[in-house]
């Protein structure tokens, strides 16, 4: 089973980190994703550089805006893709992400989305 998890943050918070907490977690983060990778569970992780583009319809036209899509304090700042055998260990590695724990009161959060396999079947 693949999941998409969506990392979400506030740019204004975690842009005024002191450079040395920002290194620990980049540290934190990066000690995380070798482990699910030696763990053969990490697919890809990316970060995701601004601005945000969102593509709507406006009656017959497609219509390009700035994002983000919503309005929204946090917004996706990168994402991960894990294949695992449970959701139950997808949502153990949510919840062992390291920036929920940095900093309290720093906010973001994840959004863990299950991918559809290649036959449209869920999961």
């Amino acid at each position: 089973m693949k999941y998409l998890m969506l990392i979400y943050g506030n740019e204004q918070i975690w842009g005024s980190l002191p450079a040395g907490d920002l290194a620990t977690l980049i540290g934190e983060v990066d000690a995380f994703n070798e482990e699910l990778r030696a763990r053969g569970e990490l697919v890809d992780v990316q970060g995701l550089d601004a601005p945000a583009r969102s593509v709507r319809m406006a009656g017959d036209t497609p219509v390009v805006t700035d994002g983000p899509y919503l309005e929204a304090k946090e917004y996706v700042g990168s994402y991960f893709v894990v294949d695992v055998d449970s959701e139950q260990r997808a949502v153990e590695i949510a919840r062992s992400y390291p920036g929920l724990r940095f900093a309290p009161g720093v906010g973001g959060g994840i959004e863990m989305w299950p991918l559809m396999i290649r036959d449209g079947a869920d999961h």
